[in-house]
């Protein structure tokens, strides 16, 4: 049986893991890959690296650590987490099951995707899926951003303090109300389409342009030197949706201490109701983990 088991192998569960290596603990992480959404990054031919804060060196550092100690790391999504008298089961995708007497969940979100031509080819190259990571980069440039709810208002609003134009495209007829959406109404620089769906993405290098499409049926190409995909991320929390206390969004909700409604099982990152989803939270949130599990394990015989 191990001490501890950090399921997910983006920002906060490699964090979680190389602490807890370092508190030697018996610990194995268990995930489909190493980096999460690290391993996506967005390129765009005016910006250079030094210019995006990605939190990728520390990232990267991690990452190695784990590829070389082969023993902590064992490459296989995970389909369920139950319970035990003694511990938890961590039931993996091929049928096995690993014992542990503490859990970390860092498995992050699935970001909605648009499904249309175009996306997967400019994906990470003008097309990507956060703005919150990437608003300082489009300093008087034309922008667009999918989506209608408060994720996708609040890119909006950032985007629009520096960009030359931010076009928001809202699939539904009425756009929802939140915090910002008066900003948005009021902003100069912000056009608001609602009823309308992306039907293509095009360009060249980089996506350049947005096929949209009315109710009406009538389309428009719009300019997009930068396009984000804002629409409700999914928290892969299902692994233990059927016990541990989630919110209305399906994030698993946690205390200061990353501590969940379960002792022993503790969350980090993205699959959280922690603040903001960024990388550098994300490392953050994953070592407070390790740390509280760490208190845990000491309280066991």
């Amino acid at each position: 049986m191990y001490d501890l088991i950090v399921v997910g192998g983006g920002p906060a569960g490699l964090t979680a893991a190389i602490y807890a290596i370092r508190k030697r603990l018996n610990i194995l992480l268990v995930t489909r890959d190493l980096g999460g959404k690290t391993n996506f990054r967005l390129a765009l031919p005016w910006v250079e690296d030094y210019q995006v804060i990605r939190g990728l060196e520390i990232v990267n550092k991690f990452k190695s650590e784990l590829e070389y100690l082969e023993f902590a790391r064992h490459m296989e999504p995970v389909d369920k987490i139950t319970r035990r008298q003694d511990g938890f089961a961590v039931q993996t995708r091929g049928g096995g099951e690993l014992l542990t007497k503490a859990v970390i969940i860092a498995t992050g979100t699935k970001q909605q995707r648009l499904n249309v031509p175009g996306e997967k080819e400019f994906m990470m190259r003008g097309l990507c899926y956060s703005a919150l990571s990437y608003a300082p980069l489009f300093i008087d440039r034309e922008v667009a951003v999918i989506g209608d709810g408060e994720l996708a208002q609040r890119s909006t609003a950032e985007l629009a303090t520096v960009a030359k134009h931010a076009t928001l495209i809202c699939p539904t007829e009425i756009l929802p109300v939140t915090a910002v959406t008066q900003r948005l109404k009021a902003a100069n620089n912000v056009t608001i389409l609602t009823g309308h769906q992306v039907v293509d993405v095009k360009g060249d290098d980089y996506a350049k342009s947005l096929v949209v499409r009315d109710r009406q049926g009538k389309t428009t190409e719009l300019p997009a030197e930068g396009t984000f995909v804002e629409m409700a991320l999914v928290p892969n929390s299902q692994i233990v949706a059927d016990f541990v206390a989630l919110d209305e969004q399906k994030r698993i909700i946690i205390d200061c201490g990353n501590h969940t409604s379960i002792p022993g099982i503790f969350a980090a990152g993205d699959v959280t109701n922690t603040y903001a989803e960024q990388v550098l939270v994300a490392v953050g949130e994953g070592a407070k983990a390790a740390l509280s599990a760490y208190d845990y394990l000491l309280t066991l015989p």
